[in-house]
């Protein structure tokens, strides 16, 4: 390791005190995200045996429907979907649920044992809520898939509807750190995020809550998020990478190199070494050809689309799983 800390620390080391249950030093951090490019390879593989450790070779899939596109109120930088956007997108209401229902089985012939239904907006009004919890009753009474819902910010009592229908997980993510927060989002706050994750803990759902690379944050910003997250106890964080879409106010942002993003994964594995670290979105626009190397840190992605940008093919992904000698883990939360 030829930068910050001394030369002599091996990326293993790192690895071994993520699996003694210590947190790695800021200094560590930012040397993960600094190693040279000729380390990438031992770097990955330190995370790969924490993430072996915790998961062994098995990859989670889940798949997204976009249940509720446009019509958002909110302005964050990074959405299509937003109101400060001009990107053309779809925009209609939310989904019935007999095209839930299509969703929930369109998941289940790609193989993925999470299905996430995401809606636009600030947080779900109350039809919105019913119409929803009647698609999720029926999902899990007909099929054995894990339901995510990522409707926003919850009101009272709404977290304990969604888990009384069988909702498994809730996803909400932080998106970036606290200080770069309101360069990205004005219309609502860091900590109506954090708020929103600890109310759907406390109703008993899985609390599933990630990040964006790639909207301006610093590297020690990076390494706060991590802090963040594992403080916040999400299980389940997805990491992706902004897809700079034209007509957003991020447009110009550009791409997360391949080599850093694999850097920002192996950083995640080694702060929250026992969490399902999910490479999500922009990972086909970032990663590129290295996708592969990817999943020696994460141990779970999405397949297919996205919620206005298209995935790849959902055959290339399996490929990848079975060229890497890894499996599909079947209806896992």
């Amino acid at each position: 390791m030829k930068n910050t800390i001394a030369a002599d620390l091996e990326w293993s080391s790192l690895a071994q005190k993520a699996l003694n249950g210590e947190c790695l030093t800021v200094e560590e951090g930012l040397a993960v995200l600094n190693a040279h490019n000729d380390e990438i390879l031992p770097l990955m593989q330190a995370a790969f045996n924490v993430r072996k450790h915790y998961y062994g070779k098995k990859v989670k899939l889940n798949m997204i429907i976009n249940a509720k596109s446009g019509l958002c109120p909110e302005d964050c930088g990074y959405c299509s979907q937003s109101i400060v956007s001009t990107a053309p997108v779809q925009k209609y209401t939310l989904l019935d649920k007999d095209t839930l229902l299509a969703g929930a089985r369109e998941a289940m012939a790609r193989q993925a044992g999470t299905y996430c239904i995401v809606a636009a907006g600030k947080g779900p009004t109350e039809k919105e809520l019913d119409q929803v919890v009647d698609a999720v009753r029926e999902i899990r009474e007909t099929m054995p898939l894990k339901i995510c819902a990522c409707l926003g910010i919850l009101k009272d009592g709404q977290a304990e509807r969604l888990s009384e229908a069988g909702v498994h997980r809730y996803n909400h993510n932080l998106n970036t750190s606290k200080a770069n927060y309101p360069s990205i989002t004005t219309t609502h706050t860091y900590d109506q995020r954090v708020e929103t994750v600890e109310k759907v803990k406390s109703h008993g759902m899985s609390p599933c809550s990630g990040v964006i690379i790639g909207m301006g944050e610093t590297n020690h910003e990076i390494v706060e998020m991590a802090y963040a997250l594992r403080e916040l106890d999400a299980d389940s964080i997805p990491i992706n990478f902004l897809n700079a879409i034209p007509g957003t106010p991020l447009e110009k942002s550009g791409r997360t190199s391949a080599m850093k993003a694999l850097k920002v994964l192996a950083l995640f594995r080694f702060i929250c070494p026992s969490k399902e670290i999910r490479v999500a979105g922009g990972r086909e626009v970032n990663l590129r050809t290295l996708q592969p190397l990817s999943l020696y840190a994460a141990n779970s992605l999405f397949v297919g689309d996205y919620l206005t940008t298209a995935g790849q093919d959902i055959s290339a992904d399996h490929h990848i799983i079975e060229d890497l000698g890894f499996e599909i883990e079947l209806n896992a939360l």
